[in-house]
């Protein structure tokens, strides 16, 4: 993909085109999570956060027991559970 030129509104918004949309992943809106890295902002959608998360914890972890990201917030509410 090419880069294009945008405008960015008084308030801040930028309209992305469909076909960003469609080749960064985000044609169907809702949240996205905006980081700025080195001067540059990086947009991406909650899914794309989460997969890399999880392929993080998987080289980190691997397919240990209980390494899973359903197993640390199962394990983190039965604690918050006892707490009450």
């Amino acid at each position: 993909m090419t880069a294009i030129k945008a405008i960015m509104s008084p308030n801040g918004g930028v309209t992305f085109p469909p076909d960003v949309r469609a080749a960064a992943g985000l044609e169907h809106g809702g949240p996205v999570v905006i980081e700025v890295v080195e001067g540059e902002l990086h947009v991406r959608s909650i899914k794309q956060v989460m997969d890399r998360a999880s392929d993080l914890a998987r080289k980190l972890l691997g397919d240990q027991p209980g390494a899973s990201v359903d197993a640390f917030l199962a394990e983190r509410r039965g604690e918050a559970e006892a707490e009450d």
